[in-house]
């Protein structure tokens, strides 16, 4: 089975930047939805970034908190999704995890993408630590 691999977390200070990157095993990695999630330690995973698949083009999604300082992209030629991190903030301390899967109606992709019960294919989580 296909697999999501997360890299580039580490330890950085308040206001630095980080770019992560989550290549997918499969070959039809240009038909997936993806997608960022994170989670903090105590507390739910959350929706961070998203990227649509090639039939819907360029279309992305950001969580407000991250909007303007994060930047979600895609190469759909490496298999590969990244996310770069500017600015970086002590409560973004998370195991930030990638996903992916076919969401389906792309009428409806604004409305599915950052629920995290659309996808149902994980990586393992790369650590990002955000000292102050």
């Amino acid at each position: 089975q296909a697999q999501l691999v997360e890299s580039g977390g580490g330890l950085v200070q308040a206001g630095d930047s980080l770019r992560l990157a989550c290549v997918d095993s499969g070959d039809s990695f240009s038909r997936y939805d993806m997608a960022w999630f994170r989670q903090a330690p105590g507390k739910e995973r959350e929706f961070v970034a998203a990227t649509a698949n090639v039939r819907i083009g360029s279309g992305t999604k950001y969580a407000d908190s991250v909007k303007g300082r994060f930047t979600v992209s895609r190469d759909n030629t490496k298999n590969t999704m990244y996310l770069n991190m500017n600015n970086l903030k002590p409560e973004e301390t998370a195991v930030y995890y990638c996903a992916a899967d076919r969401l389906g109606n792309p009428a409806r992709w604004e409305e599915f993408a950052g629920d995290q019960r659309s996808y149902h294919r994980w990586g393992q989580g790369t650590q990002v630590t955000v000292s102050s």
